[in-house]
């Protein structure tokens, strides 16, 4: 997740995944969440950066959103394909 450090990315992530998971209703573990988020942070910024919206601000906010629109983009390929 650009503009943050490895320990912001980890609470970043760590929420975006959560909220996507209860979201979506996938009822994961913390480590899952973590991952997810953190995942769906650099799926979110590559999708968002496709549709020419840059959240490379750098702020926890902007990251979130970020990591957030990749965990449920991320989350529901999964469930379509299961």
């Amino acid at each position: 997740m650009h503009g943050l450090g490895w320990l912001a990315a980890i609470i970043v992530g760590g929420m975006a995944g959560w909220i996507a998971s209860g979201i979506m209703g996938t009822g994961t573990g913390i480590f899952a969440n973590i991952v997810v988020g953190i995942v769906g942070g650099m799926v979110g910024n590559w999708l968002l950066g496709l549709a020419g919206i840059n959240m490379r601000a750098g702020s926890w906010l902007a990251q979130g959103l970020a990591a957030l629109v990749g965990a449920l983009f991320m989350i529901w390929v999964v469930q379509a394909l299961a």
